[in-house]
C-alpha cells in the first residue's frame, strides 16, 4: 500500500523521551495533543492502537527520581506504579474526547505461542475494535523483564508495536520519536547529517546508520526501530518514523506529505 490515505487500521508508538520532559516529569501538553490526533482518526473511522511506553518514566516522575534504578526489582516496582498513573492520565484524556480505551498488558511468551494465548490475544483486539475502543499497549513489565533489562524480544515496545501490528493485521504502523527519523548520521553530533525520506529495503546499510539506545528515561533507540521496521514491511505493513514532538505530522503523513522516514514493504 503505497496510499496512505487508504490505511484503515493504524498501529501508533510513542516512546518515554516523547511523553516526558528532560526532568522525567509528565508533558501533558505533548500526550494531550497525541490523545487528540488518535481521537480525531477514530472518529474518522480508523482502527487505532496505541503501544505506549513510559511507565518507568512516569513512576520515576512521580517518584521524584532522577537517575533510572539499575536493580530490575525496582524497575519492576517502579513500572507499576507507573502504568496506573499512565492509563489513569490516558482515560481522562481520551474521555475527554469520547473515547473508550482498553489497557492491554503483553508478555513476549504469549506473543511466542502460536497456539490458543496468541490467538487469544487477536480475539481481543478484534472484539474491543467491535466495541469501538482504542486499545492501548505495553510490556507487562511486573511480571516480565525483557524490556527492562534490554536485550529482550520487544526492546522499548518498538518490536512489540511491529508485533501488535502484525497480529492486529494493520497498514500502517508510525514510531513517534524524538527525532525527525533516520538520518545519513546522527544528526546530534553532525549538522551535515541528512534525513532519508524513504526506505525501499532494509538492508546492512541501513542498520549501519542506527545508532545506539535513546534518553535516558528510555531504553530504545534508532537500532530496535530499523529493527521494528524490518519485522512489519516483512508483513506488508508500511512504517513510518516521525518526531513526536509534533503529532499533528501524523495528518501530513496520510496526506502523502513528506515527513519523516517512511519504510516501504518489498514489492
Amino acid at each position: 500500500m503505497r496510499n496512505l490515505s487508504e490505511a484503515k487500521t493504524i498501529v501508533v508508538k510513542v516512546g518515554t523521551s516523547t511523553l516526558t520532559y528532560n526532568s522525567g516529569k509528565i508533558n501533558y501538553q505533548r500526550m494531550e495533543h497525541i490523545v487528540r490526533v488518535l481521537s480525531d482518526l477514530k472518529n474518522k473511522g480508523n482502527q487505532v492502537v496505541l503501544v505506549s511506553s513510559g511507565a518507568i518514566g512516569v513512576g520515576m516522575g512521580k517518584l521524584g527520581l532522577e537517575t533510572r534504578p539499575g536493580d530490575t526489582a525496582d524497575k519492576q516496582a517502579i513500572a507499576a506504579i507507573g502504568q496506573c498513573e499512565l492509563m489513569g492520565i490516558y482515560d481522562k484524556l481520551f474521555s475527554e474526547y469520547n473515547q473508550i480505551v482498553a489497557q492491554v498488558l503483553l508478555t513476549s511468551d504469549i506473543i511466542e505461542d502460536k497456539g490458543v494465548r496468541r490467538q487469544n490475544v487477536v480475539n481481543t483486539f478484534e472484539r474491543l475494535f467491535k466495541m469501538g475502543a482504542i486499545p492501548i499497549v505495553n510490556e507487562n513489565d511486573t511480571v516480565s523483564t525483557d524490556e527492562i533489562d534490554l536485550g529482550g524480544t520487544f526492546g522499548d515496545n518498538d518490536t512489540l508495536s511491529a508485533i501488535v501490528a502484525t497480529l492486529v493485521g494493520a497498514d500502517l504502523l508510525i514510531m513517534l520519536t524524538d527525532i525527525d527519523g533516520l538520518y545519513t548520521d546522527n544528526p546530534r553530533t553532525n549538522p551535515e547529517a541528512q534525513l532519508i525520506p524513504c526506505v525501499e529495503y532494509i538492508d546492512y546499510k541501513i542498520k549501519c546508520l542506527a545508532g545506539g539506545v535513546g534518553s535516558s528515561r528510555g531504553t530504545g533507540g534508532m537500532v530496535t526501530k530499523i529493527k521494528a521496521a524490518e519485522l512489519a514491511t516483512k508483513s506488508g505493513i508500511v512504517t513510518a518514523i516521525i518526531n513526536g514532538t509534533y503529532p499533528e505530522r501524523i495528518y501530513e503523513l496520510l496526506e502523502g506529505k513528506q515527513t519523516g522516514t517512511i519504510f516501504f514493504p518489498r514489492r
